[in-house]
């Protein structure tokens, strides 16, 4: 696992894992840039739709939100978040008008714009909040924290609380993680001004995260919930 910093604490630690094979840890001031994490599979996959599935959901048509909850489940290509709830803020099309083609810069900018949580089925999202034990998870790479906003006005998926990154035995914790969903930049943020992280170097590969078992069914299009 590859971490960049400006800190030259975190930069010489690779140099120190390779050296020594054990394990060490970092303190990294303020913020770690650059960071790969399970989060930017959402970034990676932008081209492919988004997948859901849940206990219960609410529609709210007025506000035009709809709330998923218990046992939510949210895939896109290889990246799987869960998550207690999961809010859905859309916004409908101009009636009567036919929606313009999407242009492939558009389309590659806005990774969740396939997803249709409006009962009509023409709406676009503009904002995801995943609260609740959010567990986002990438191969080897899993993120954890308490909530996870993804906000498509800005193309940045912020997630609060207790932030751990891990990928295979690495460790890196934090405050805040933020991910630009244009560049795929991801940096984490710490408001004690630490960032710590633990690096180990061993000979021994490490096997990705088992998937879950059975397929999520797809968001609905039409109707609201019984």
């Amino acid at each position: 696992m590859t971490m960049s910093s400006p800190n030259s604490l975190t930069r010489s630690a690779g140099a120190i894992l390779l050296a020594s094979g054990v394990a060490f840890a970092a303190y990294a001031q303020g913020s770690v840039s650059g960071v790969p994490n399970a989060m930017q599979g959402f970034t990676q996959n932008r081209d492919q739709p988004i997948q859901i599935e849940a206990t219960r959901l609410e529609v709210r048509d007025k506000k035009k939100q709809a709330t998923f909850m218990d046992n939510v489940k949210v895939v896109q290509g290889d990246t799987t978040m869960t998550s207690k709830t999961l809010d859905v803020f859309y916004e409908s099309k101009d009636e009567g008008k036919p929606p313009a083609p999407a242009s492939k810069t558009a389309a590659k900018n806005a990774p969740i714009q396939q997803a249709t949580p409006g009962p009509t089925g023409s709406s676009s999202i503009k904002r995801l909040e995943a609260r609740g034990n959010v567990v986002v998870t990438q191969k080897d790479q899993v993120v954890t924290g308490d909530a996870a906003i993804f906000d498509t006005k800005t193309n940045l998926i912020t997630m609060t609380g207790g932030v751990v990154l891990t990928q295979c035995k690495n460790v890196l914790r934090g405050d805040r993680l933020l991910v630009d969903m244009t560049t795929g930049v991801s940096r984490v943020e710490a408001d004690n001004g630490k960032v710590q992280g633990l690096f180990i170097q061993s000979g021994e590969g490490c096997a990705p995260v088992a998937p879950t078992a059975g397929p999520p069914s797809l968001l609905p299009s039409s109707g609201k919930p019984k």
